[in-house]
């Protein structure tokens, strides 16, 4: 049988959506600093997650239903190498948001212009501006990526410890459901159900971690750069910290894959 289906396909074409869509959303800060509206860019950041949660809902069941159709011979090998590669897209999808990002800073720094405009209405921002003329400018808007963009960032401006916490939180984030649905083949299946539900063991330690040392310095710095208080180059550090340590983080999650799912068989027999 092979390890690439029709359905491997299909979740990784969600998780790719869903990986670019995170990445990207790195780039509403930035662009809020630049037009000065820091706080309609965090109400767009907010609309993009929901999306990429959306998403999310529909990619978790059919991963999980890959168990129902992997052979009975290897089995845990035959489901370990399909997620290895959903993995794997994880990673592309961050590369693909990389790639993407300048053009985004364009597209998004318009959008949250436009949304001031609307009072906040993305319902009429999307009715008013879905035109042939608006897709001219979005084409208009696309940028690939260049050296010239890290200029001005240094060993200084880069936050080293907030790169590591972010390799952590992502690497946590991509194998939290993985590894738990893995780990529900490790145990007895009386204890399968409580195998599946603890990826909550998991993802719990990186929302922890993301609410603590992530998001409150992001939203301080990008309140700052807005009021000229630091420079827009610590801004941009941020951004670039944030979407690389994103990709290393996804990486590290093929370490972290199978002591996870060992970690979580141990937990669901524990309790």
């Amino acid at each position: 049988m092979d390890v690439i289906t029709n359905k491997v396909v299909v979740i990784a074409l969600f998780i790719l959506v869903i990986t670019t869509i995170e990445t990207l959303a790195y780039s509403t800060r930035i662009s809020g600093a630049r037009v000065r509206l820091i706080a309609t860019a965090l109400s767009l950041f907010s609309t993009l997650v929901i999306l990429s949660r959306f998403s999310t809902m529909i990619q978790q069941p059919l991963t999980a239903k890959l168990i129902a159709e992997a052979p009975l011979q290897n089995r845990l090998l035959f489901i370990e190498e399909q997620y290895r590669l959903l993995i794997a897209v994880t990673s592309v999808g961050v590369m693909l948001g990389i790639v993407l990002f300048p053009t985004f800073i364009a597209i998004f720094s318009r959008a949250i212009v436009g949304l001031s405009h609307e009072r906040g209405s993305l319902v009429a921002l999307l009715t008013k501006h879905i035109n042939p003329t608006v897709v001219k400018k979005i084409v208009q808007c696309i940028r690939l990526p260049r050296l010239a963009y890290l200029k001005g960032i240094t060993y200084q401006t880069i936050p080293r410890r907030l790169f590591v916490i972010n390799v952590l939180i992502s690497a946590v984030f991509t194998i939290g459901v993985l590894s738990s649905i893995y780990a529900s083949m490790l145990v007895p299946p009386d204890q399968a159900q409580a195998a599946l539900m603890s990826s909550g063991i998991i993802n719990g330690i990186a929302t922890i971690l993301l609410t603590l040392f992530v998001d409150p310095k992001a939203s301080v710095l990008a309140d700052r750069v807005t009021k000229k208080q630091s420079p827009y180059i610590y801004l941009k550090s941020y951004s670039v910290t944030m979407v690389s340590s994103k990709l290393v983080g996804t990486l590290v999650a093929q370490l972290l894959f199978l002591p996870a799912a060992y970690y979580v068989a141990w937990f669901a027999q524990w309790i």
